[in-house]
């Protein structure tokens, strides 16, 4: 389904180190003709990391997407009943917000937003990039995968030598992965070796 005039809701959680891929698929997006509404967890408008300053994360995703970004609980909330997301993407979505999600708690925008968005009956994707997705979270992300509604942006293990259980999605993927979920299927395959990256550039 093409993605043109659609209405997108990307919400940005605090994996910092895939920002950058994220952006690129936000231009992607808006490239495509998709009206992106950009939705920031607390972690992501307020931690300054090594991969760079909120404040400029702010000002470029304003600029890409030519919205002002949900920042608040109380702002995500009229998602539901306004109902008017064609889809929602949690890009990146980290291992905390994976298990919040999966265990129904709701206590930032992006949470709000997944919530609220879902109780319309309409497809939520995630992107997940996670250290621990073999480990801890592992349960989590099998509990997302087996709920209605919620799609995964293709992923693979990213680095198992030094970090075994870490887990990152494909983020190239994302629109096809949207697409997709739009006539509520999942892309295939779900599990990608990281090697097959050379294959979908």
């Amino acid at each position: 389904m093409d993605l043109k005039g659609k209405k997108v809701g990307v919400a940005l959680t605090g994996s910092f180190c895939t920002f950058e891929k994220m952006f690129a698929e936000l231009e992607k997006l808006t490239a495509a003709g998709a009206d992106v509404y950009p939705i920031l967890s607390n972690a992501s408008q307020s931690i300054q990391s090594r991969f760079g300053k909120p404040d400029t994360y702010v000002t470029k995703i304003k600029e890409i997407t030519g919205r002002e970004p949900i920042t608040s609980i109380e702002g995500a909330e009229p998602i539901g009943p306004k109902a008017y997301l064609d889809v929602l993407a949690i890009l990146p979505c980290t291992g905390n917000t994976a298990a919040k999600l999966a265990n129904g708690i709701t206590d930032t925008p992006v949470l709000m937003a997944a919530k609220a968005h879902m109780r319309n009956n309409k497809p939520l994707v995630i992107s997940i990039s996670t250290n621990d997705g073999l480990g801890m979270n592992l349960k989590n992300i099998g509990v997302l995968c087996n709920s209605k509604n919620i799609y995964f942006v293709p992923f693979g293990q990213d680095n198992y030598e030094k970090k075994p259980n870490s887990l990152v999605a494909h983020t190239q993927l994302l629109i096809p992965t949207l697409e997709m979920a739009l006539e509520h299927k999942q892309y295939q395959p779900i599990l990608m070796d990281y090697q097959s990256d050379k294959d979908t550039q």
